[in-house]
């Protein structure tokens, strides 16, 4: 990685950071500047308008995720194995309050009635993320865990509504139950999917 993919890397984690607590709207050339202690004409050369700022930081959160969430999940096995490796990992990343997942509940709420295309992308990336759980779940059908007239889309949305009920539950009301809620939702929904034949 070259040293300068490498500083906007990091001046993107920042951004990650500071709109994780002002919001997306709320992120600036200026704050950003401020945040990494580089000048705004230094911040200039990376990013050409306050909207290209955004979109990279949401590309940035979605990056973030994906390595903490995502991607050690797909080192699982197949199946039910992959699909609680991912409820793991991403409950755990609402646990230690990662800005990179977290900016992406946050942004739901703060760009849903607006157009353009940082919103655009936001609604892409969650698109993304539950055709990345019903392609899990299909795994295992195939494997024989989970019975193949089940829905991967409706299991997909199942599990997103069961993390954003523990994101609310854990950090807004600072339940301390949320977490063991979190689990045995997850395992009822995992339950219902199950094959007969499935331990």
């Amino acid at each position: 990685m070259s040293k300068g993919v490498s500083t906007k890397q990091a001046i993107l984690h920042q951004g990650v950071v500071a709109a994780y607590r002002v919001g997306v709207g709320g992120l600036t050339i200026g704050m950003l500047a401020t945040a990494t202690g580089m000048s705004k004409s230094g911040l200039y050369a990376h990013f050409s308008s306050k909207e290209a700022l955004q979109h990279e930081v949401l590309a940035q959160a979605r990056t973030e995720f994906v390595e903490m969430v995502v991607r050690p999940a797909l080192a699982a096995p197949r199946g039910e194995p992959r699909m609680r490796a991912l409820f793991e990992h991403w409950l755990h990343s609402g646990m230690v309050r990662a800005p990179g997942g977290c900016l992406f509940v946050k942004a739901s709420a703060e760009l849903d009635e607006q157009t353009g295309p940082v919103r655009d992308q936001l609604a892409q990336d969650h698109r993304d993320l539950y055709d990345s759980i019903a392609r899990i779940f299909r795994t295992g059908v195939t494997e024989g865990h989970f019975r193949p007239d089940a829905d991967p889309d409706q299991f997909a949305v199942d599990l997103d509504g069961i993390m954003l009920a523990f994101y609310h539950w854990h950090r807004l009301l600072q339940d301390p139950l949320a977490e063991e809620r979190a689990r045995r939702s997850f395992e009822n929904l995992l339950a219902a999917a199950r094959t007969q034949e499935s331990p």
